[in-house]
C-alpha cells in the first residue's frame, strides 16, 4: 500500500498512518516536533515500515527521535515499538510501569493476543521484538517530560481500557493523548459529516467505572483537543466525551443481559453492531459503508472485553 504524507495536525504535531490492519485511518503515531523530536504510538510492526516513510517526508532522520511513547502496551499501539527503537540509537520508548516489564519480555503480551486473533495474529502483529530495559523510561501520574524549553508533557494515569494505560498533556497544543482509553474516533465517517465515538472495552483489564473515571477527568482538564490513537483529533470534545459515556453505559448493560442469559461474546457482538448500525442509520450512514469493517471488529474485540468482565465480577 502506497502511503499518504503525514497529516499535519497542529503547527508541530503531526500524525503519520500506519495502515494497521492494512486499513488507512485506523491507527497512527504522532511525531511532535519540538527540540526533542518525540513519537505517540508506534502502531504494530507491519507500521513501522510507514513511520520511517512517514518521519524521512517531514524531513527527520531516525537518529532525530528522543523519545517514543506509548500510551499502553497492545500490540496495536506499541506491539512495534521494539522493531521501531531498533534504528533509533538515540531514542527511549517511555511506557506506563505496569506495561514495561511485557516490553522487555513480550512473550505473554504476544500470547494474549493471538488468542484473540488467531489466524491473522501473524499477518497483523509479527516481529515482536524484545525492548533492552535500559532502552524504557518508566513515566506514571503526575510525572513529567521536558521534550522542549517551552514543552513539558504530563502523564496521567487513566486506566479502563488497560490497566498499564497512561494519557499525555501537551501545553503547547492544551491537548491530550488518550490512546484507547476514552475510546475510538471513526475518521472514516469525517466526510460525511459525522462525529462518530465508541469505547474500547477489549479483554482483558475493561473496567467500566475506571474507563468512566478517565473520561471524567479528561473533561475537567477543560483540554482544547483530544488526539486519538484510532484516529485522528477532535476539537468536539464534550460531544466526544457524552458519547463515549453513553455507548459505555449501553455497551455494559447489553453485556450484563447476555451474561446473565449464558450467551457468549458472539451474541453480545451482534447485539452492539445492531445497536451501532440503528444509531447510524438515523445520521444517513448506510449499511455497506466502509466503516463497518472496522466497527464489526472493533464490536467483535470490544465484547470479548465485555464478557471477559463479567465473568471476573460475578466469579
Amino acid at each position: 500500500m502506497e502511503a499518504k504524507r503525514p497529516i499535519r495536525i497542529e503547527d508541530r504535531i503531526y500524525l503519520i498512518d500506519g495502515y494497521d490492519l492494512g486499513k488507512p485511518e485506523r491507527t497512527g503515531t504522532y511525531v511532535i516536533d519540538e527540540e526533542e523530536l518525540t513519537l505517540v504510538e508506534t502502531g504494530p510492526s507491519p507500521s513501522i515500515k510507514y513511520v520511517k516513510q512517514g518521519l524521512d517526508s517531514l524531513g527527520f532522520s531516525l537518529t532525530d527521535v528522543k523519545y517514543i511513547i506509548v500510551t499502553h502496551i497492545h500490540l496495536d499501539h506499541a506491539g512495534g515499538a521494539g522493531l521501531l527503537i531498533k534504528d533509533c540509537p538515540n531514542a527511549k520508548v517511555v511506557v506506563h510501569p505496569k506495561g514495561a516489564r511485557h516490553l522487555i519480555d513480550p512473550k505473554k503480551l504476544a500470547a494474549g493476543a493471538r488468542a484473540v486473533y488467531g489466524d491473522s495474529f501473524t499477518e497483523l502483529f509479527d516481529p515482536i521484538v524484545p525492548i533492552p530495559e535500559d532502552n524504557l523510561l518508566i513515566k506514571g501520574e503526575g510525572d513529567e517530560l521536558k521534550i522542549g524549553a517551552k514543552c513539558t508533557l504530563e502523564f496521567l494515569d487513566t486506566p479502563g481500557h488497560a490497566k498499564h494505560h497512561f494519557s499525555i498533556y501537551d501545553p503547547i497544543s492544551n491537548g491530550i493523548f488518550t490512546g484507547d482509553t476514552i475510546g475510538i474516533r471513526y475518521d472514516q465517517l469525517i466526510r460525511d459529516g459525522v462525529n462518530f465515538f465508541l469505547p474500547s472495552t477489549s479483554p482483558n483489564h475493561f473496567d467500566p467505572e475506571a474507563m468512566q473515571k478517565a473520561i471524567n477527568r479528561v473533561g475537567e482538564i477543560n483540554v482544547d483537543r483530544i488526539y486519538y490513537g484510532h484516529f485522528g483529533m477532535t476539537k468536539e470534545i464534550d460531544e466526544a466525551l457524552d458519547q463515549a459515556t453513553y455507548w459505555l453505559d449501553v455497551f455494559v448493560e447489553e453485556g450484563e443481559r447476555v451474561y446473565a442469559a449464558g450467551e457468549g461474546y458472539a451474541e453480545l457482538a451482534t447485539r452492539l453492531l445492531f445497536h451501532v448500525k440503528e444509531h447510524l442509520r438515523k445520521l444517513n450512514v448506510p449499511d455497506d459503508h466502509d466503516v463497518y469493517f472496522l466497527i464489526n471488529l472493533d464490536m467483535q474485540v470490544s465484547a470479548l472485553g465485555i464478557i471477559d468482565y463479567f465473568q471476573k465480577v460475578k466469579m
